[in-house]
């Protein structure tokens, strides 16, 4: 075995290729915060998020730092070629992607988010069970605020790979409200007042503006959709939706607009009309559902 050694030449180490090596890696290291910060600048000049120029910034500065540490390899080590490091490289990552499945496919889902940039930090969304506000965005994982004030950490997985609703995707959205107006009431009179009401409000918008149908017919009373625009924001929804209906039922109330309350028919058996029955009724053999 030492004869073995003793045969094999190897390059010797010296001072001048260390120093060398470690200019190599001094100067990628440099070059590889230069890039990054071009990166990002770039990526935010033409209209990317910031989230999505940083994160890409970063794994750029990344790839420089793994060539410039290479590069200083052989450089210092003149024995390792470029193609056995890249082979080494290609073995860990072999044995890393077996390791961290799941981290590797949220961090390459992180990358498709973040690529598309459909939502960013500040959006409001529905993901699953969950609804609120991002608050940040990585490469595995996306911070959410709910709206009850919750930190939820969503895998990027499963962001990629479920519906996701963004509420904030476009500047205004369409909200509803059911309203029970009695049959007999003048129920185009009745359209006309609710939209009135609801034109007067400034938390409704006038282009599109609010809309009320008649969608469907009870037993004593006929529904009434009234449908309006709004700012897109949770709490936005939330106060309109709120004066809508404060407006709507004063304004019925001033035009003397009878809202009627539904009538439920209930067809009684033979158990619950003995369960009906007073007990001196049941005593003197007489049934009454009276």
């Amino acid at each position: 075995m030492s004869d073995a050694l003793e045969g094999l030449e190897l390059p010797p180490v010296t001072l001048v290729g260390v120093g060398l090596g470690l200019t190599v890696l001094v100067v990628g290291i440099l070059l590889a915060q230069l890039v990054r910060a071009l990166v990002t600048r770039t990526l935010s000049w033409r209209g990317r998020s910031e989230s999505s120029a940083r994160v890409f910034g970063r794994l750029v500065s990344w790839l420089v730092t793994a060539l410039a540490v290479g590069a200083a390899v052989t450089v210092t080590f003149p024995s390792i070629r470029p193609v056995n490091l890249l082979g080494g490289i290609g073995v860990v990552s072999i044995a890393a992607g077996i390791a961290f499945q799941t981290v590797l496919g949220n961090m390459f889902a992180g990358i498709v988010i973040l690529t598309r940039d459909k939502f960013r930090v500040g959006d409001q969304i529905s993901v699953g069970e969950h609804r609120g506000t991002v608050v940040h965005m990585g490469l595995t994982s996306t911070s959410v605020r709910t709206f009850d004030g919750r930190l939820v950490l969503v895998p990027n997985g499963t962001l990629h790979s479920e519906v996701v609703t963004v509420q904030t995707g476009f500047e205004h959205v369409r909200s509803s409200v059911l309203v029970d107006v009695a049959d007999t009431a003048d129920l185009d009179r009745a359209a006309r007042v609710a939209v009135d009401a609801m034109r007067a409000l400034p938390q409704v918008l006038d282009d599109p503006g609010p809309e009320a149908f008649l969608t469907s017919i009870g037993t004593a009373t006929v529904q009434l959709e009234l449908r309006f625009w709004s700012g897109a924001r949770q709490l936005e929804t939330k106060e309109a939706t709120h004066a809508v209906v404060m407006a709507v039922l004063d304004a019925f109330a001033e035009h003397d607009v009878e809202a009627g309350s539904d009538v439920v028919t209930i067809d009684a058996g033979p158990r619950l009309t003995r369960l009906l029955v007073r007990p001196e009724d049941r005593e003197g053999g007489v049934a009454s559902t009276s």
